[in-house]
């Protein structure tokens, strides 16, 4: 891409993002994850009612007493945005590819936190690492990250989301708050999902098109596969083709749903060329 499309396009993602960001999820994200993260602050001799599981036996073992450790609110977040960049994200059938939409939200999150003074980092994922951005601050970082969203090229076109979990948990030693911003065409990471979840606070963002549950009737089609780049063809004429072709996604999303439901995992939908502000602030609340 040329350097004046991108900043052209770095410029118009930023305005929007930084306008929902203030004026619509500044709420929603400061009561949705303040606070989830505790930080430890001193030791100090067990009192009636204290909870057990604060037991800080090593010093109890030295004073032949029972000690607790006291934990206060971490008013600082680290927050993670674990973006799928395999093949499959260049689809979309409505006026915006899945790549268009996941920049979008990935820069509202971005400028949600740093109005709160919070850190964010991302990773870049296929079927392996592709790129880590480490959390800072700051509109600089931000901007940075914009950039990499609207131009980046992985190397693979393959999508393993444990991989990326994975790494979350090894890399960022911090509990932070994590997006996993995919379509989840891969449904082999729920071991993944839930060691992650049990150190870090874990959101999916499931972003789908309704083309791929629905495919109308125009005929005799090939179609290729974004991400193994294998060509077949379709007879779309055919109902019990389109019939099959839906019942297999929605096979998949109810897999999706019993994988998140399992790891105590946040999930909402997004649509391709819908408003994504609606359903992102359900689930800032339910929070």
């Amino acid at each position: 891409m040329e350097a004046n499309d991108l900043l052209k396009k770095v410029r118009r993602i930023e305005i929007k993002a930084r306008g929902l960001s203030r004026h619509i999820f500044a709420g929603e994200y400061q009561s949705a994850f303040k606070g989830k993260g505790m930080a430890f602050s001193e030791v100090r001799e067990y009192q009636y009612g204290d909870d057990i599981r604060n037991i800080d036996w090593n010093v109890t073992a030295r004073f032949n007493h029972p000690y607790i450790k006291v934990f206060e609110e971490e008013r600082e977040l680290t927050v993670m945005l674990l973006i799928d960049v395999s093949g499959s994200s260049d689809f979309g059938s409505n006026f915006q590819l899945k790549r268009e939409i996941i920049t979008e939200i990935a820069a509202v999150l971005a400028f949600s936190a740093i109005h709160n003074n919070d850190k964010i980092g991302v990773i870049f994922f296929s079927d392996k690492i592709e790129k880590f951005i480490s959390p800072q601050k700051g509109k600089k970082h931000i901007l940075r990250i914009i950039r990499e969203l609207i131009d980046f090229k992985p190397e693979s076109r393959e999508t393993k989301i444990s991989e990326a979990l994975r790494y979350l948990t090894n890399v960022i030693k911090k509990r932070c708050t994590a997006f996993v911003i995919s379509d989840f065409f891969d449904h082999d990471f729920e071991n993944a999902l839930r060691i992650a979840n049990n150190k870090h606070d874990v959101i999916g963002l499931n972003i789908f098109d309704k083309r791929e549950y629905e495919i109308p009737d125009v005929g005799l089609v090939r179609i290729k596969d974004a991400e193994t780049g294998k060509l077949l063809w379709l007879d779309t004429s055919q109902k019990k083709v389109r019939d099959y072709y839906r019942s297999m996604r929605m096979s998949g999303n109810a897999k999706l749903i019993e994988i998140f439901s399992k790891a105590g995992v946040d999930y909402v939908d997004l649509e391709t060329g819908e408003d994504y502000v609606r359903p992102l602030m359900k689930l800032f609340k339910k929070r």
